[in-house]
């Protein structure tokens, strides 16, 4: 936090934490000092002293703590004192060292870069067909998945509501080798205005006829007076036939692929509620983080899901 923020705490907090943990430090250290009888050998009469604590017939000696545990007590106050010089903890003061978690991460990563690289930079040498039917890879890429892809898309590939399906054959930007990869690396953006100045009895006309042309349960009167609609305001972005456009993101609405669909909601409520709000979704850029090599090896995995 020292790189980042320098001096986190101002002069009278850091202050004040080294002196609450020297202090605490020297006071174990005062208590078992003090603690420390070595005389303890009988008396004349072989009284032996006790606390004066007594139950049920039996004394408690006041017996000095065994020579081992005693150095064992004054070994973590020396351990204590050493990790403190080296190491930040006492308020503002970074230790001899200057160690902070983030150069140790940084190491980390840095060693871990120079081990896999050359794996990483070989798979990347590998066309995404092709390196989708290699088993070793895939198991590499599914971890890469997991840890960065399975948040939004489950760790099934299955999405959810406003996230896409890995796992079926609709792909809003095309399900190229190419088009995955440039989805993964650089991100998406789509937009779907909401079009609520047509009126809301326009609308639910628009959403039967679009749920028509899926096969979903409609309103056959309502989808006839929705078609007009849709061909005078929908198919600049889904086309004439409504198989949508890769180029800009905009679905195809004769297939059974719903991105914003509630499980067992009925697709003409579906497609009304949007209509109504619009959507706006959005799929960072992937590569800032992955790098390119990392970026080829998932989206081979997601292409190896559908093919």
């Amino acid at each position: 936090m020292n790189d980042l923020w320098g001096n986190a705490l101002s002069d009278f907090w850091s202050g004040w934490i080294i002196v609450i943990t020297l202090g605490t430090i020297v006071f174990c250290a005062w208590v078992l000092f003090g603690n420390r009888k070595t005389d303890k050998r009988p008396d004349a009469q072989g009284n032996v002293e006790t606390t004066g604590h007594s139950a049920d017939g039996i004394d408690e000696y006041d017996n000095p703590l065994p020579r081992w545990w005693f150095i064992l007590f004054i070994g973590t106050l020396i351990f204590a004192l050493g990790y403190l010089a080296l190491y930040p903890g006492l308020g503002n003061f970074r230790g001899l060292l200057g160690w902070t978690q983030e150069r140790q991460w940084q190491a980390e990563m840095e060693r871990a870069e120079a081990r896999y690289a050359p794996i990483f930079e070989r798979y990347r040498q590998t066309a995404i067909p092709e390196l989708a039917e290699d088993d070793e890879a895939m198991r590499i890429a599914e971890r890469l998945y997991l840890n960065n892809c399975a948040a939004c898309h489950g760790s099934d590939a299955k999405g959810g509501f406003g996230y896409p399906d890995h796992t079926d054959d609709a792909w809003l930007y095309g399900g190229s080798p190419q088009a995955i990869t440039r989805s993964i690396a650089q991100g998406r953006g789509g937009v779907m205005p909401a079009w609520n100045q047509l009126g809301d009895d326009n609308l639910r006309n628009l959403a039967n006829y679009v749920a028509s042309l899926s096969g979903a349960e409609h309103d056959a009167a309502r989808a006839a007076r929705g078609k007009a609609l849709f061909s005078a305001t929908c198919i600049g972005c889904h086309g004439v036939d409504a198989t949508g456009n890769p180029a800009l993101g905009a679905p195809d609405l004769t297939d059974d692929a719903w991105l914003y669909r509630h499980p067992g909601q009925p697709v003409r409520e579906a497609v009304l509620a949007t209509l109504h709000q619009g959507r706006k979704g959005r799929m960072p850029a992937q590569a800032p983080f992955l790098g390119q090599d990392k970026v080829h090896l998932v989206a081979a995995y997601i292409y190896s899901l559908t093919h």
